[in-house]
């Protein structure tokens, strides 16, 4: 089977116009704490033949997401951690510039999870060709992609949302949560409470994604601003923050509320945190708390897709996004994302 080539991508001719080497970002010391830029080295590398069933990405959009926090350190966890001087990984998509698969044809556009570097030969099984005509390319890192399906299987599933109900939601002016509080809207939530750091983020809650209600955590008295909120009370919480989110949450939920335990990002660099929930006034309360991984979902992932883009053509999801310009730049998205300096999702365009 003969490689399929995109002429206009190379830069070596003798090479059938493919580029010999690629820059990619790895992970050069595990932090103790916080990590900053000298975690992380920038690297080029050379690109290896493409043997038979394997093609060439040209990434152009990367993720960077808060669970990567976990990645960099050794301890075992639900995903491998990042390895020592080889390249950190995540939800990129791409352009093949060229096959040895007959499957997947040079043009095509692709997801997958070898972000953190500008070209990936990649094994076409592990690839998801994806419909550029439903949306643009970006979207199929958020509202379409894991950040949507996690926000609609938490709400659906984990803590399935009601006609009627009253839900509250942390980190809401982030990628998960954003879309998350509309989709809880779709679902015909009565009310949706959404938690946010700073005016600005408050008001775009308000002003763009359509929740009812905002309430900035870092004006401090976060019960009392969700009493004012919810005087009586919350049927749905998803979490995405932990610590003292979670413990003011539970104190407000009603008999029979539900808790989808998303993410915990206030403890992530190792910071004890506020004092948990009280886990016996759930139980009276006869409260679930149910944790999610997103991979148990990816089984209903087209079915999630072909609905998200019906709701982002028609209005029902809006998005926005945070972007950082340049593989060199992924580093500094991923620590801004940690220290919540992202409105919605934050992704890294690369070309």
């Amino acid at each position: 089977m003969s490689v399929q080539t995109d002429q206009a991508a190379g830069t070596t001719p003798e090479n059938g116009g493919l580029p010999r080497t690629s820059r990619e970002i790895q992970l050069a010391a595990r932090p103790t704490g916080a990590p900053t830029a000298e975690h992380f080295s920038l690297v080029e590398k050379p690109i290896q033949e493409l043997t038979d069933g394997q093609i060439l990405v040209r990434n152009t959009w990367m993720s960077v997401d808060p669970y990567m926090r976990g990645r960099m350190d050794d301890r075992p966890s639900y995903i491998a951690p990042f390895q020592l001087g080889e390249a950190l990984e995540g939800s990129a998509v791409g352009e093949v510039i060229a096959s040895k698969s007959a499957d997947i044809a040079v043009g095509s556009t692709v997801s997958h999870f070898a972000g953190w570097r500008e070209y990936a030969v990649l094994d076409a099984a592990v690839v998801t060709p994806i419909d550029t005509s439903l949306a643009a390319t970006h979207h199929f890192l958020g509202a379409l992609g894991t950040t949507g399906l996690t926000a609609y299987a938490a709400l659906t599933d984990v803590a399935r949302v009601n006609p009627g109900d009253t839900v509250f939601i942390s980190a809401a002016a982030g990628a998960v949560g954003s879309v998350a509080g509309q989709i809880a809207k779709a679902l015909g939530a009565a009310k949706v409470i959404g938690s946010a750091g700073g005016p600005a983020k408050t008001r775009l809650l308000l002003d763009e994604f359509g929740f009812d209600a905002a309430i900035d955590y870092r004006a401090g008295d976060l019960a009392g601003q969700l009493a004012a909120a919810a005087p009586d009370g919350i049927d749905v919480y998803l979490d995405s923050v932990g610590g003292e989110h979670l413990r003011v949450a539970v104190d407000a939920i009603r008999p029979k509320g539900r808790v989808a335990l998303v993410g915990a990002i206030s403890g992530y660099n190792g910071g004890t945190g506020a004092t948990g929930p009280d886990l016996y006034k759930a139980a009276t309360r006869e409260v679930s708390l149910r944790g999610m991984l997103v991979n148990s979902y990816f089984p209903i992932f087209g079915e999630y897709v072909g609905k998200a883009a019906a709701w982002l053509a028609d209005g029902t999801i809006r998005t926005t996004e945070t972007v950082y310009e340049g593989l060199e730049q992924a580093p500094a998205a991923f620590l801004g994302v940690l220290s919540g300096a992202n409105t919605g999702k934050m992704l890294v365009r690369l070309g």
